[in-house]
This record gives structure tokens, C-alpha cells and sequence, in this order.
């Protein structure tokens, strides 16, 4: 069981990381939407593509858009917070109980 317990583990960790990243990225989508960005910038199509489909999915069920400013960046950021202190560590409690 030891070995499930180290999967769940790393797992855990990997999550994480992917989290924290996406995280960043979203906030650099925001900072770059306040300016005028070259759309045809290899790094600016990159975000875009990356943030695009999980920002339209927030716009598209919540009403987040008022009087100019965009908050399914805020949204997500929040849901990403939530997995970071539920999803995460509940498999760090998994991994632990599996180990005993």
C-alpha cells in the first residue's frame, strides 16, 4: 500500500504545481488585458489560448462582466484557491492514511 500512498502523494504535489502555474497565468492575462498587447505575439496567443476556454466557460454561466471590467480572472483565481486548500491537501491526508 505504500507504493499507492507515494502515488497519491506526488499526486498531490503535481496538482499543486499545476495550480500555481495556471494561477500565475491567469494573472498575466489580466495585467496584459489593462494594456494594448501585439495580438500577434507568440507569448500574448499563448495565454489567450491557455485562459480563453475556462474564462469564456465563467463568462458564459455568470453575469461577471460589470461596467467594463471582467471578474471570471477573480473567479477563477478563487476556484484555483479552493482546490489548493481542499483537493490538496485531502490527497496529502489520503496518501498519509494509506500509508499506515
Amino acid at each position: 500500500m505504500f507504493v499507492l500512498a507515494y502515488f497519491f502523494n506526488a499526486l498531490a504535489v503535481v496538482i499543486n504545481i499545476v495550480l500555481t502555474i495556471y494561477m500565475w497565468i491567469i494573472i498575466a492575462r489580466a495585467i496584459l488585458s489593462w494594456v494594448n498587447p501585439d495580438p500577434y505575439n507568440p507569448i500574448v496567443r499563448f495565454l489567450y489560448s491557455v485562459t480563453e476556454p475556462v474564462l469564456y466557460a465563467i463568462r458564459r454561466r455568470l453575469p461577471v462582466f460589470f461596467s467594463g471590467i471582467d471578474f471570471s480572472p477573480v473567479i477563477v483565481i478563487l476556484v484555483i484557491i479552493f482546490l489548493q486548500r481542499f483537493l490538496v491537501p485531502t490527497l496529502n491526508q489520503f496518501a498519509i492514511q494509506l500509508a499506515r
